[in-house]
């Protein structure tokens, strides 16, 4: 399934075998929908994603990428999630975004699943070791009419740099940043001006790691109607939870 040539991704189906993908729901509070199903790997003897992570190195990280991508596709076109699918990638383990994307556009092909309904979700907590190589392969996925999002915005190392030179789709802002947000005035204002910026962007914002009814609804206070975090759903191993919404009318205040 491996594009031709792909050096060090000659085993990323070997790599797929040995992992599965958790589901957690990215959702639109005050329409009770689900916007995305993020994909989170798993070992298939209950590992979490920082145990399998942890066997990643120089020597399979290509292949360990493509194999997630792989993976997230077949357990998303087998479970069903309703609308769109969110993929992390290393921005370390792209050498080369056009052939890096073949294995991807195989999977969807023969899970019949569609490009349209890909985000492509960067995370910022690997330091990015060539910026501009990062905003080609971006562009290079955006051109490919994938969705594209950039995850832990506000912490660790891309941040307003990479949105200056790249918008995406989706910035996904960092779980720093919401927890417990009802109660501190300054994250308010920085998560409202990070907001309007990136309205003015044209970039969608979604605000992770909501754990609390209060979190919830002081972000719904600052216009921010996506969100995700355990509040709403833990992650569930093959197959997807079922979603706990706030309660009609309750005041966080």
């Amino acid at each position: 399934m491996t594009a031709p040539g792909c050096k060090g991704c000659g085993n990323a189906d070997e790599v797929a075998r040995g992992i599965t993908m958790a589901f957690h729901p990215i959702v639109d509070v005050p329409a009770h929908a689900v916007f995305a199903h993020e994909a989170l790997v798993r070992g298939l003897g209950g590992e979490t994603a920082a145990q399998v992570i942890e066997h990643v190195g120089q020597d399979n990280r290509y292949a360990f990428d493509q194999a997630c991508r792989m993976v997230a596709i077949r357990t998303a076109a087998r479970v069903g999630p309703p609308a769109l699918l969110s993929i992390n990638f290393m921005p370390n383990a792209v050498y080369n975004p056009e052939h890096c994307l073949q294995a991807t556009f195989a999977a969807a092909r023969e899970a019949d699943w569609p490009l349209e309904r890909v985000i492509f979700e960067v995370t910022e907590h690997e330091e990015v070791i060539d910026h501009d190589h990062l905003v080609r392969v971006l562009a290079a996925y955006k051109a490919h009419g994938f969705l594209t999002a950039i995850d832990d915005f506000g912490a660790g190392f891309a941040g307003m740099n990479l949105l200056a030179d790249f918008q995406p789709d989706l910035v996904k802002l960092d779980i720093g940043l919401i927890r417990r947000i009802d109660g501190s005035r300054p994250r308010q204002m920085i998560v409202r001006h990070m907001a309007a910026l990136c309205g003015e962007l044209g970039v969608q914002v979604i605000a992770e790691g909501v754990e609390t009814e209060g979190e919830c609804r002081a972000l719904l206070d600052l216009g921010i109607r996506l969100q995700q975090g355990f509040f709403f759903a833990r992650p569930l191993t093959g197959g997807l939870p079922d979603i706990h919404w706030p309660e009609a009318g309750h005041s966080h205040g």
